[in-house]
Order: structure tokens, then C-alpha cells, then sequence
């Protein structure tokens, strides 16, 4: 059941495939003998400093894949010397992810209700990010109702959960993950509900869908870069017409992303949208790009094509199933290595230097 909530997707899980197939239609172009060594990979975000180009993005109640959730994605991400988006879905409160690292991470906010109206619920959110000092907000604008997620219903991902022999014994033969699901009980979004276990969880979800609001708009969005006097981005464009608008009405970024397949099935992968996007917006404001990205190759190839950074989402859930904060600080040290391999291939010295000069249409 915790898979088909991590890995699964939307429908016929056409997007989901295509953010990856999509990488495929691009080949690297390499320079030689310039003796360069692909070492520079900072990234500067805003006032924010980067040791490489890759974020960890928002990721829901990650807390079911390993009861540390994103407490340890957080300290795994500033220990590499990058930076967590904390969901509005997370298993641990802003106010908990700050107290466990040093570093000031990214809140993500679902506008669940709709700002014009005086409904206070995400406001209340932007001022505990605020209070718990974090540096950037990032909106995500493509779930104005939930993706229609047959591998998660197939696997009795609903709401509520259906629980069956064959599923009881699924999580009884992985004593690990069940000590820790049983102790912590950390698998509810607890900026919603102030519980833990199960009954928690499933009264998140069901709070989740009601706060859906199918009719926010861009003027919600306005009112948001009024509340929020930080870096605010947006998460979930795949028009350039959209980027655009957003960046007029104050956007510091743009995140390029399908919700990982989640949401729209048929919609763009994000890497094939890229490219317009930074055509339109690119140069005014930092273009990230979210799905798809699980080699450094991928990541080279997104920042030629103009993103800032990329963002992983499954990735670093993988690495936080299998061996918590360590196992996702594994994942960004085997990206790292692969960049600068790819990068050392590729006669480039610094991400700084990547363009579409690096990238040809396979």
C-alpha cells in the first residue's frame, strides 16, 4: 500500500512514464581535450547557497515510508550543503522540521482555501513558516482537485485505507518499518491534524480532499505574494503563458512540474515544458524543474536546457525508505558524484556554463 502511494501515479500513468522517456530524446553534446574537471557545482537560489543543483521537493506524509520523515530529509539535504521543501502535507509540523536542523529550509503551501474569501487557513500556515523561519514559499497551483490514482485505490490506498490478510502480512514481515509505524505513528499531515496513527491519518486525507478548491485563481496567488515577503515560487506550471503571468504578478520562480504523474494524466512531462518556459521567463527569475530526474545526466541536461536546479521527489524517498537520513544523504551524494562525472565528460568546469550548445535532440 506505501508504494503504490509513493511510486504510483494517475490513471493509465502516461505522464508518469513520459517524465522519464522524455529524458531519452535528449543527447549530451561533449567538448574534448579543454581540461576541464566538472567540480563547480554551486547554485546560488535567491540568497540562498546551494552546493549543488538539486533540491529535495515537497513530498506528503513521507513519514509512511520511514518514521523520521522530513526531520531526516531536512538534515540529510542541509547536510549536503542543499535544501528540503517542507509539504503542507508533512508528517511533522514546520515548527518541528526547524527545531531538528540549522539550516532554513522551503515551505510548500497548498492554498486549500481561497484567500479572497477571508478563509484564514492558509495564512495561519504562511505565518508559522514565517515564525519558524523559513526562506522561501513555494505554491503549488495544479491540484485543484485530487488525481485520480487507481494504483493506490487498486492497492487499498484509499480514504480510508482497506486493509486485508495479505496486506497485514505485507507490513508484518518488514519488522522495521512496522516498530517504527507502531512507536511513532508519524503517517498523518500533522499541519492538519494534531494526532498521530491511523485514525489521524485518514482524518488528514479526508481534510486534504474537502480543502480542495477547484476555484482558485490567479488573483488567490496575489494575495499570497502580498502575505508572504520572502521568495515566493511557483510549483506546477507547464505553460509558458502561466509562467509569465506569475512572474508579472511578483513570482521569484517558477518550478516546472506535473505533480510527478499524480495529478493531470496526458499532461507534459516536465522536461519537454522546460524549454518554452525558459524562453518566456528565463533570466527574470530562477526556472526549476521538478519530475523525472533520477541520474546526474538528467540534471545536466535540465540545467542546459535553463534550469536553475531541479527538485527529486521519489528519489529521496527511495533513500529514506531504505536507510533514513542516511539513505537519502546517499542519494544526493551519488547524484553529486554523477554530476560531476557527466560534467568532466563533457569538458564543462562549472553548471554555470552548461547551455543548449550541451544538449541536441536525440
Amino acid at each position: 500500500m506505501v508504494w503504490a502511494y509513493v511510486d504510483g501515479g494517475a490513471e493509465s500513468e502516461q505522464t508518469l512514464q513520459a517524465n522519464r522517456s522524455s529524458f531519452d530524446r535528449w543527447s549530451l553534446v561533449p567538448r574534448v581535450l579543454t581540461g576541464n574537471q566538472g567540480s563547480g557545482l554551486r547554485t546560488k537560489l535567491g540568497d540562498t547557497e546551494l552546493s549543488m543543483p538539486v533540491l529535495l521537493s515537497p513530498t506528503g506524509m513521507t513519514g509512511l515510508v520511514h518514521w523520521d520523515g522530513e526531520r531526516a530529509a531536512a538534515r540529510a539535504a542541509e547536510a549536503a550543503g542543499t535544501r528540503a521543501v517542507i509539504s503542507t502535507a508533512s508528517s511533522y509540523t514546520v515548527e518541528e522540521v526547524a527545531e531538528a536542523t540549522s539550516e532554513s529550509h522551503f515551505f510548500q503551501l497548498y492554498p486549500w482555501t481561497s484567500l479572497t474569501t477571508g478563509e484564514a487557513l492558509s495564512k495561519r500556515f504562511i505565518d508559522r513558516a514565517k515564525a519558524a523561519g523559513y526562506a522561501a514559499l513555494f505554491v503549488t497551483v495544479d491540484v485543484p482537485v485530487g488525481g485520480n490514482r487507481l494504483s493506490e485505490r487498486r492497492r487499498g490506498m484509499g480514504i480510508p485505507p482497506t486493509l486485508t490478510p495479505a496486506r497485514a502480512l505485507s507490513a508484518a514481515v518488514r519488522p522495521r518499518w512496522a516498530y517504527g509505524f507502531a512507536r511513532h505513528q508519524r503517517v498523518s499531515a500533522r499541519m492538519l491534524v494534531d494526532e498521530r496513527g491511523t485514525r489521524a491519518a485518514v482524518a488528514s486525507a479526508r481534510a486534504q480532499q474537502t480543502l480542495l478548491r477547484p476555484d482558485l485563481c490567479w488573483d488567490d496567488f496575489a494575495r499570497l505574494r502580498e502575505l508572504w515577503d520572502g521568495p515566493i515560487h511557483i510549483k506546477g506550471i507547464l505553460a509558458a503563458e502561466d509562467a509569465e503571468r506569475a512572474v508579472d504578478l511578483g513570482a521569484d520562480g517558477v518550478m516546472v512540474s506535473n505533480h510527478g504523474g499524480r495529478q493531470l494524466d496526458g499532461a507534459p512531462a516536465a522536461i519537454d515544458a522546460l524549454p518554452a518556459i525558459v524562453d518566456r521567463v528565463g533570466g527574470r527569475v530562477p526556472v526549476l524543474l521538478d519530475g523525472g530526474i533520477r541520474r546526474g545526466t538528467d540534471v545536466v541536461k535540465a540545467l542546459a536546457l535553463g534550469a536553475t536546479a531541479v527538485g527529486i521527489g521519489r528519489p529521496y524517498v527511495y533513500g529514506l525508505a531504505a536507510g533514513g537520513q542516511g539513505g537519502v544523504e546517499h542519494v544526493l551524494e551519488i547524484l553529486r558524484e554523477e554530476i560531476v562525472r557527466t560534467l568532466t565528460l563533457m569538458g564543462v568546469a562549472d553548471v554555470s556554463e552548461l547551455g543548449p550548445d550541451h544538449v541536441r535532440r536525440a
